[in-house]
């Protein structure tokens, strides 16, 4: 018996979907495009789904000035006019060149010590992602391990690298030190080896969830003991109520790979990420060790090529008009955050009083700062409810199954206020609750 492969085409030039990569077909993949995209679907909707910074303080007449700021300081430093021109208008080094000012700004913001060559200028948060997992996997018996539920960018990355993905039972303290340990025996015991934690310490997307002091040490404790790198994204730390040391501020083995982005904090068209990767590796052919960042800007040079000049400059304008950091520059956008999120709350326990009846089942969480809140109910929270909300009671969610590598989350949505004012929140808050005790009394 004789089998055929399909073809990869038919007559009318449409591809065959099993001619393209697994990972395209997985529903994680449609999850950032809906995320974009169900706002529009539903104009005249409140949205609490898209986690993008308010927009009341852009002032594009700035962004000019960055600019010029980032050239004057070139000037500063004694380039010529010829070498100016060509630092805005060229290619520029593919790990970045505004190196140094990011490095700068750690020292200001996190008191983080970074030598600069340790540092990798990318294409927003998304390629330092995927710069690192192809960097530090090397083939299927490698596994990624995310604090559950996790953050779409990095499950999707790794299942377009083909890398399995596992997650670690989350709490309300980050991940679960003795679930960690025990996911990682049990893949030892598999054959495989688990390589890194991905964790989002500050204000977690998609929980709002952050991490106690104590519970960094621990999990670097537990990292150190079973031989992990911890990969730490920290886009929110500067929006908390309570400032706390980074992960890798508190970290002595150079076992994290620091992950950070302007998107949040400073200027989100312009796509600008980087990673600290300050990881020696063992030189060829006896050569000295070098670092894990010049590693990663190989591998960016294949898939960048470097990060817009023009995009470095306007972010390293801004950071310089400011003092070489960005937290004290984001107080009142904290501040902002923190009042929506506080007006939030305060309309949903309002609407939905702790003991009453209507209320059973539903439950929050209360973030100390960020853009999300993780709300339980009792119902189950999926693409055709949140279609109802949308339509009939005009208000738009996003649900957490999206962000679940298994079944759980089928009765939680996350609540991004980011994007909203105190008054659109307490409207789109009322409105959540009005669905909420109608699609409860229906289910019931």
């Amino acid at each position: 018996m004789t089998t055929t492969t399909p073809a990869r085409t038919d007559r009318d030039g449409v591809l065959a979907r099993t001619a393209l990569h697994p990972s395209l077909s997985a529903p994680l993949l449609d999850t950032m495009n809906f995320l974009n995209e169900v706002t529009l679907r539903y104009p005249q909707a409140i949205s609490f789904a898209p986690g993008r910074p308010y927009e009341g303080d852009f002032d594009v007449a700035r962004v000019p000035g960055y600019i010029e700021t980032y050239l004057d300081h070139l000037r500063g430093r004694g380039h010529s006019e010829e070498r100016v021109r060509t630092a805005l208008y060229q290619y520029g080094e593919t790990a970045g060149q505004i190196r140094d000012i990011v490095a700068r700004m750690l020292e200001v913001d996190e008191d983080l010590t970074v030598d600069p060559a340790s540092v990798v200028v990318t294409v927003g948060c998304q390629e330092a992602v995927l710069l690192t997992l192809r960097a530090l996997f090397t083939g299927p018996e490698d596994v990624l391990l995310v604090d559950s539920p996790a953050y779409v960018g990095i499950t999707g990355a790794a299942g377009l690298l083909d890398i399995p993905v596992v997650p670690v039972p989350g709490t309300p303290d980050g991940p679960s030190p003795e679930g960690l340990e025990r996911t990682v025996r049990e893949i030892e015991a598999s054959g495989r080896r688990a390589r890194c934690l991905y964790v989002v310490p500050d204000c977690s997307n998609p929980t709002g969830v952050s991490m106690r002091r104590e519970a960094r040490t621990a999990l670097l404790d537990a990292a150190a003991r079973l031989d992990l790198l911890l990969l730490e994204d920290n886009p929110y730390g500067v929006f908390s109520r309570v400032r706390r040391p980074t992960l890798k501020s508190l970290d002595t083995e150079r076992r994290v790979v620091y992950l950070g982005s302007f998107a949040k904090t400073a200027f989100p068209g312009a796509r600008v990420g980087f990673v600290v990767a300050d990881q020696l590796v063992a030189g060829a052919d006896g050569r000295p060790p070098g670092l894990l960042a010049h590693e990663l800007a190989k591998v960016k040079s294949m898939v960048t090529v470097n990060t817009p000049t023009l995009s470095q400059a306007a972010v390293a304008g801004l950071l310089l008009q400011n003092g070489g950091g960005l937290r004290a520059a984001n107080e009142a956008s904290a501040r902002h955050y923190q009042s929506t999120m506080r007006c939030l709350r305060d309309t949903l326990t309002a609407e939905l009083p702790p003991g009453a009846p209507e209320s059973d089942g539903v439950r929050w969480n209360d973030p100390d700062g960020g853009f999300f809140l993780t709300l339980d109910v009792p119902f189950e929270a999926d693409e055709a409810a949140l279609d109802v909300s949308a339509e009939k009671y005009g208000v738009i969610w996003t649900p957490m199954r999206h962000f679940h590598l298994d079944d759980a989350g089928d009765r939680q949505i996350r609540l991004s206020c980011s994007y909203l004012t105190t008054d659109r929140a307490a409207e789109g808050a009322t409105r959540l609750a009005r669905f909420v005790k109608d699609r409860a009394t229906s289910n019931g």
